[in-house]
This record gives C-alpha cells, sequence and structure tokens, in this order.
C-alpha cells in the first residue's frame, strides 16, 4: 500500500471540506497545528494543489486576523472556443475585430447583451483616448484577453 505524503493528506482534508461549501477560509497557523507541519507547508500545498487551472480561486489577507480563502470556480463547458479566441487576438486588435469578437460571446450566449456593451463601451476608442493607433489597439488587445481569460471561469 503506498504512503501518502503530508501534501497529499492537507489537499484531501480541504478538498473534502470544499465538498460541502462552494469557499473555505482558513487559517494557515490552525491548519498546520491540525497536521504537526509548518506554516510553509500550507502554503506549498495551497499554492501548488489549488490554482486557476484546477478550478480555484485563491485570495490571502496577512496578519493576525488573516486568512486564506479558497473558492472553487466552475469551468465553461466550451473552454476551448474561449482559447481559440485568445488566441486568435494578438498583440494588437481593432475596434471592428473586437466588435466581432464580443458578437460571438453573446452569439454563443456566454455573454449577456448588457455585459457585451458595457465590454465594448471599456474597449471603445474614445474611452482608450490615445492619440497613437498602434498603442489604442494594444491596450485593446490586453484588455480584451484579459477579458477571454477571466470568462475561462466562472466563480459558483
Amino acid at each position: 500500500m503506498q504512503s501518502q505524503n503530508i501534501s497529499d493528506i492537507i489537499e484531501a482534508y480541504l478538498k473534502k471540506i470544499l465538498a460541502d461549501s462552494e469557499q473555505i477560509e482558513i487559517r494557515r497557523s490552525e491548519i498546520a497545528k491540525l497536521f504537526n507541519c509548518v506554516p510553509s507547508q500550507i502554503n506549498y500545498v495551497i499554492n501548488t494543489r489549488f490554482t486557476e487551472q484546477r478550478g480555484y480561486v485563491v485570495n490571502s489577507k496577512r496578519g493576525g486576523g488573516g486568512y486564506i480563502r479558497i473558492v472553487k470556480v466552475q469551468f465553461l463547458h466550451d473552454r476551448d472556443f474561449l482559447e481559440a479566441l485568445i488566441g486568435s487576438v494578438e498583440d494588437r486588435i481593432s475596434q471592428a475585430d473586437t466588435l466581432a469578437i464580443i458578437q460571438k460571446l453573446y452569439d454563443e450566449q456566454i455573454l449577456s447583451q448588457k455585459e457585451g456593451n458595457l465590454v465594448l463601451a471599456m474597449l471603445n476608442a474614445q474611452t482608450l483616448a490615445v492619440n497613437d493607433k498602434q498603442l489604442e489597439e494594444q491596450l485593446r488587445a490586453r484588455m480584451l484577453i484579459a477579458v477571454l481569460e477571466r470568462l475561462r471561469y466562472e466563480i459558483k
């Protein structure tokens, strides 16, 4: 029988708690005491086993009343679609191409009409207010990629 290491045990414990709840708040020192390990071991588990790629968002607050909050995220069914869109946005994108992408997100029911309009307003040339067309398109591309990456998952 293969024995589990402490990281596997801590991960299993936290996932068991998360099975009953969509998010948990823990104190690093309390979990370390529970498993008789150093607090940095808890950091290691959180940083390697509870990543966005694995379906979690982690927030923390340091200090006396500090905590680590782990939230389960729900991946969208058509993740490949969003990844393809991200791959299609190069280092620059025109306002017209941005409109086409937002329209596609609306057509696929990933964005509501209101959400799409908000994103378009944010990426509009007048909002960006940059006199250099190349810089405007670079900013638009970075912001659109950030939106698309965020859409790859939804917090439950």
